[in-house]
């Protein structure tokens, strides 16, 4: 039984180990992601500083993640949504 216990503790101690490293890493890519955020928001300032509009450089940015079909889609359903309340260009 002594071996059993002895098997026991060592495996907890792994375990343990490899939960702290765990944590850790989740620790400092939470820091990176901040800083990063940061580092954003300072590029959006600059932007705004000279002339351009944040809510827009934003929308930019969310659409050069979207495919072509995906942004052709959502463009005809805003479109017949803006056409059936009348909010046509």
């Amino acid at each position: 039984m002594n071996d059993m216990t002895d098997a026991t503790e060592s495996m907890s101690q792994t375990t343990a180990g490899q939960l702290k490293s765990i944590i850790e890493r989740i620790e400092r890519l939470e820091e990176e992601k901040k800083a990063l955020s940061e580092d954003i928001r300072d590029v959006f300032a600059e932007a705004k500083a000279t002339g351009f509009d944040p809510k827009i450089l934003r929308k930019i940015v969310s659409l050069r993640k979207q495919d072509l079909a995906e942004r052709q889609e959502q463009d005809a359903l805003l479109e017949t949504y803006m056409a059936a309340l009348g909010m046509t260009f």
